[in-house]
């Protein structure tokens, strides 16, 4: 092996997270599948077809694998400590898939279990390492346009409505839309405010008795030096932010507004939880299609970002910068990788011994504030952070 070989990296988890991530792991040369970790054999079995290698029952199996180097972990956020903590102690660097787990305990033992080890662990892919979000943020550190003052995230989806199995709609299994979607958001915004998160204020939504998890959550966020951010998600698929992203879908795809309320319909006349698990179950590797090649960045809604010196707006395509007295818009093509920020950060870690900003402490960062929504809607108070960690490039 030499320093300009391709990673060797095993896969613990042939699901749905693993399906939107293939795409950029066929186009990397970067990196090369050896080793994937599954409970079903038609998955493992479709994944040695596709890329050789081993496929393991369990992910310990695929911890011991020899060739492999870096362990993608795209398994049940529950399991995320147990998993990741197994990669690390084997001497592997690992990729988690956001969150980085559920409970803060989980996430600052994997922190630990990492820094005790010497490995790095990166969490995503998030949103956070969207092309138009780096290019933000390589804006803002260049000072050209002052300090971030305030930034608003906004996101309405129909994330609720997708299959779900039972766990995924029960909050404190990590179900919801605080932790698989807010964590994104917070990410971005945590990312693009310097990361050092002060206090929190927020309400929440659970507004189906046959979902009974939050659907959606409006939060109000100040950062240590002054800066505030407005974050506001919707899951309850009504309607739809795309339709501000110029009908760009959140993969890049383009999204048919003639489709409204497909989500919902799919799930009409589902009264056995069992139906649903299995309408999942055909999202996953080996039993859905391929994904369609993406026409723009991936995006997680609207986002502005107000400095002393501009405005800057985030769109799939680029961003547009509102000066005291003219607009410009910056492109950022989308290139041959869809999720290249993820796998340049991946590439840095393991080749070049170089920390993501994505690492466990910054996912643990993000968790914390996720918790704060929760708790701040539960007990109608404003929620303090001690785990923060800023931006380190």
């Amino acid at each position: 092996m030499t320093s300009d070989s391709p990673i060797r990296v095993g896969v613990a988890g042939l699901g749905r997270a693993f399906v939107l991530t293939l795409p950029s792991f066929k186009a990397d040369p970067r990196v090369t599948l050896v080793a994937c970790a599954a409970p079903r054999q038609d998955s493992r079995d479709t994944f040695v077809q596709e890329f050789g290698g081993t496929a393991y029952a369990t992910v310990e199996e695929l911890c011991a694998d020899p060739a492999v180097e870096a362990i993608y972990i795209a398994t049940p956020h529950q399991m995320h400590r147990a998993h990741a903590e197994a990669a690390l102690r084997a001497g592997k660097h690992v990729l988690v898939d956001k969150p980085l787990c559920v409970s803060m305990a989980d996430a600052l033992a994997i922190a630990e279990t990492a820094e005790k080890t010497g490995r790095h662990v990166i969490v995503g892919p998030s949103h956070s390492f969207d092309l138009p979000v780096l290019k933000t943020l390589e804006l803002i550190e260049s000072g050209a346009y002052g300090r971030v003052r305030m930034i608003h995230a906004l996101n309405f989806t129909d994330f609720l409505y997708r299959p779900r199995r039972p766990e995924e709609l029960v909050t404190d299994e990590g179900g919801g839309v605080v932790f698989s979607q807010g964590v994104h958001q917070v990410d971005i915004v945590r990312l693009l405010g310097g990361g050092m998160a002060a206090s929190l204020r927020a309400s929440t939504g659970q507004w189906d008795a046959d979902r009974p998890t939050e659907c959606a959550y409006a939060a109000h966020m100040t950062f240590e030096g002054g800066a505030f951010a407005s974050l506001t998600y919707s899951g309850f698929a009504h309607f739809d932010s795309n339709e501000y992203c110029g009908w760009s879908g959140e993969l890049g795809h383009t999204v048919d507004p003639r489709n409204y309320g497909a989500a919902r319909r799919a799930l009409m006349g589902m009264d056995d939880p069992s139906a649903e698990v299995r309408l999942k179950a055909e999202r996953t590797f080996g039993s859905s299609s391929a994904l369609p090649w993406p026409s723009e960045n991936e995006h997680f809604g609207p986002v502005i970002v107000s400095c002393d010196h501009a405005d800057l707006r985030l769109t799939p395509l680029g961003i547009w910068v509102y000066g005291h007295t003219n607009k410009e818009f910056i492109k950022v093509p989308v290139g041959p990788v869809p999720r290249r920020g993820v796998f340049d950060a991946l590439w840095a870690a393991v080749r070049e011994n170089m920390a993501a900003v994505q690492d466990a402490r910054w996912g643990a960062a993000s968790l914390e504030v996720c918790h704060g929504i929760l708790t701040s809607a539960r007990e109608g108070r404003e929620i303090t952070f001690e785990h923060q960690v800023p931006v380190r490039r």
